[in-house]
């Protein structure tokens, strides 16, 4: 890389450590025994949140400190949010978004239009009444320091496209409106370097589902993975034509304007680093971009290849029969990552009853039916293409086998991770629906013509639900159908003992990047 390119890394670098600062840490139940109780202590970090306070309570404990370092707090988010710390209680559902203490009645008649805004904070004023205080105002030391160290990565940028992104996100931070440097960043193609950093997705508000907490990814593009993928964006208007459900479902015509791309991740920082590491994007989440431009899918290569092969694999020799390995492949892996991401812009995004968008009408069970729409909708998608013969790099039963061993891998999330959750829903429908087997050692192997049939109606039902919002139709099915039964749990408890990792985790930094 140029040196020009390695000055331009170092400071994003920089840049995302501040905003990393900004994303207060992860919070819930079965304590590790230490010798200290600071049980006060503890009950005021869950109020403040200091990273600081944190590793001082910890005191000389290494493991645990790097557990709450990965975690970024005391909660384990790879396991359902429980606490790994002497002392400390559940984790707050709404994280500290909002004040620990506010009732549903509080919240209710809280008459700000700015509470429901991704990017507010929920504190108490000087006489304990609710107010909303923008991020901006709220993380204004962190966000400056980011803000000015991007508006410094512009002046070094080559491309002008990336070099505007830069500028605009920097403005962006600084006032909590996203729209215009999202468009522009859909105009990011031609650069080596890409960058995504902001408060963009809102898993850790588990109470309703808005807040959004910030993150940030430093990629390298792959000029000749990124090649092979591009000619499947043009077939994205048709297959939205093809989902399997009635027409007032697909009427929506997403942005022809797609991007699908591979990178190499070189930096993660905030709420992408925390518990499991994301590896693939699709962006902007504002479904107004979407409609308008469409998205950016990014595949994360490097973070693929090493879950695949770290994970995924050990974890198929342990579950899947021996006959199935032969369709364990990275191609088959990587294709239904990408094709994962496709899906999230298709579909709905509006619902069809005047419930506003889908993420609005579905509040805090959103996140979990998104991700399995797009698991299923992505395989389905998969499925189309070879059958249109546009899909040739593995076969069909490459691409179902290696599915069903993914689930394995991602149900070990747990239902704090929407992840986690979406891959209990699949699991559970798809042995409904007799998708797969379970011999009598305990291995799997897909049905594969039962299992073609059940990703079309899963699909179908998932795209429904989104398209009614019915939240609490939808709180009742997702309630039902994403957890994980006896059986199943000894299948995960077998992965375990075997001391397969359930994530992976990184060296990274300005000293890894410069070295």
């Amino acid at each position: 890389m140029k040196i020009k390119h390695l000055a331009l890394v170092a400071v994003l670098a920089i840049g995302a450590t501040a905003c990393d600062n900004n994303k207060k840490p992860e919070q819930t139940a079965e304590p590790v025994k230490q010798e200290t109780h600071l049980s006060d202590k503890y009950a005021q970090y869950t109020l403040t949140g200091d990273k600081a306070q944190l590793m001082e309570m910890i005191g000389d404990n290494a493991d645990i400190k790097k557990l709450a370092t990965i975690a970024y707090g005391p909660w384990d988010g790879l396991d359902g949010n429980k606490p790994f710390v002497d002392g400390i209680g559940p984790k707050p559902a709404g994280a500290q978004f909002y004040p620990a203490d506010m009732t549903e009645d509080e919240w209710n008649a809280f008459d700000d239009p700015n509470k429901t805004s991704q990017y507010t904070m929920i504190v108490r004023d000087e006489n304990g009444a609710l107010k909303c205080v923008w991020y901006h105002d709220y993380f204004a030391e962190q966000i400056e320091k980011a803000a000015s160290l991007l508006d410094k990565a512009s002046e070094l940028a080559g491309d002008k496209e990336f070099a505007e992104y830069l500028r605009l996100r920097a403005k962006a931070l600084r006032t909590d409106e996203y729209f215009e440097s999202d468009m522009q960043w859909m105009d990011v193609r031609n650069n080596n370097i890409d960058m995504v950093i902001g408060p963009i997705e809102n898993y850790t508000d588990a109470r309703y589902g808005i807040k959004a907490s910030h993150e940030a990814f430093i990629l390298i593009k792959d000029q000749d993975w990124t090649k092979k993928l591009a000619r499947y964006a043009a077939f994205v208007p048709e297959l939205q034509k093809q989902l399997p459900v009635p027409a007032e479902y697909k009427k929506e015509v997403p942005g022809s304007d797609v991007d699908l791309a591979a990178y190499d991740v070189v930096y993660y920082a905030g709420d992408c680093n925390a518990n499991s590491k994301t590896i693939a994007i699709n962006l902007p989440n504002d479904e107004r971009v979407q409609l308008e431009r469409g998205t950016r899918k990014l595949q994360l290569k490097n973070a693929m290849q090493a879950k695949f092969e770290k994970i995924l694999e050990p974890i198929s020799k342990e579950l899947m029969t021996p006959e199935s390995m032969e369709h364990i492949k990275f191609d088959a892996f990587f294709s239904n990552v990408m094709f994962h991401e496709t899906a999230h812009g298709m579909g709905i995004k509006n619902t069809i009853t005047g419930k506003g968008t889908v993420r609005e009408a579905l509040g805090n069970q959103y996140n979990a039916l998104e991700e399995a729409k797009a698991d299923v909708l992505g395989l389905y998608l998969v499925t189309k293409l070879a059958e249109m013969g546009e899909y040739t790099t593995t076969t069909m039963e490459d691409n179902y086998t290696t599915f069903m061993a993914g689930i394995f891998r991602s149900v070990r999330f747990g239902a704090a991770s929407a992840h986690g959750k979406a891959n209990m829903l699949t699991f559970n429908y798809f042995q409904n629906e007799g998708a797969f087997v379970r011999n009598a050692e305990g291995r799997y192997a897909i049905d594969f013509e039962k299992m073609k049939v059940a990703v079309e109606k899963l699909a179908g039902d998932i795209l429904r639900h989104q398209g009614n919002g019915d939240y609490e139709m939808t709180k009742a099915w997702m309630g039902e159908m994403s957890v994980i039964h006896p059986e199943l749990q000894g299948d995960l408890n077998r992965v375990n003992a075997a001391g397969i990792p359930v994530d992976i985790y990184y060296n990274m930094g300005p000293q890894v990047l410069l070295k």
